[in-house]
């Protein structure tokens, strides 16, 4: 198995665990304020990751294009975490977490038209199978 494989699993075992943690954390308290308190403690544990991992010289390569990428995937990956923890408040987890999942089509058609990434037909199959769950999740 690829590296990148091995990475997205652990990604995908953490990302189930952290909605259902998620809202154990959340009992008697909003959203917000449960999504503040869970990103501080996410900005400590990446900052002491980074630290262990990156070289101090890679911070010199920085460039203004990557600033710019980063700071606008931080503003949407802050968006769809405050959605989330919305949604998990007052729904189910397994059903959020399974519409949630439905960003694969979204990364799956701008991958395809921002970076050029091929549309094969095993990608698009899984993406229709996608939708297809997600709608009878949604009406279930």
């Amino acid at each position: 198995m690829d590296k990148w494989m091995v990475y997205a699993f652990a990604s995908m075992a953490f990302a189930g665990f952290t909605s259902v943690i998620a809202k154990l954390g959340l009992a008697g308290i909003s959203a917000d304020l449960g999504l503040a308190i869970r990103t501080c403690f996410v900005f400590v544990f990446v900052l002491m990751f980074a630290a262990a991992v990156v070289p101090a010289a890679e911070v010199g390569t920085l460039t203004s294009r990557n600033l710019l990428w980063l700071g606008v995937s931080g503003a949407t990956t802050a968006l769809s975490w405050v959605f989330y923890y919305k949604a998990i408040k007052i729904g189910e987890v397994s059903s959020v977490a399974l519409i949630d999942k439905g960003s694969v089509v979204v990364a799956l058609v701008l991958a395809w038209l921002i970076l050029g990434e091929a549309l094969t037909a095993a990608k698009l199959a899984g993406c229709a199978l996608i939708v297809v769950g997600l709608l009878v999740i949604s009406r279930g």
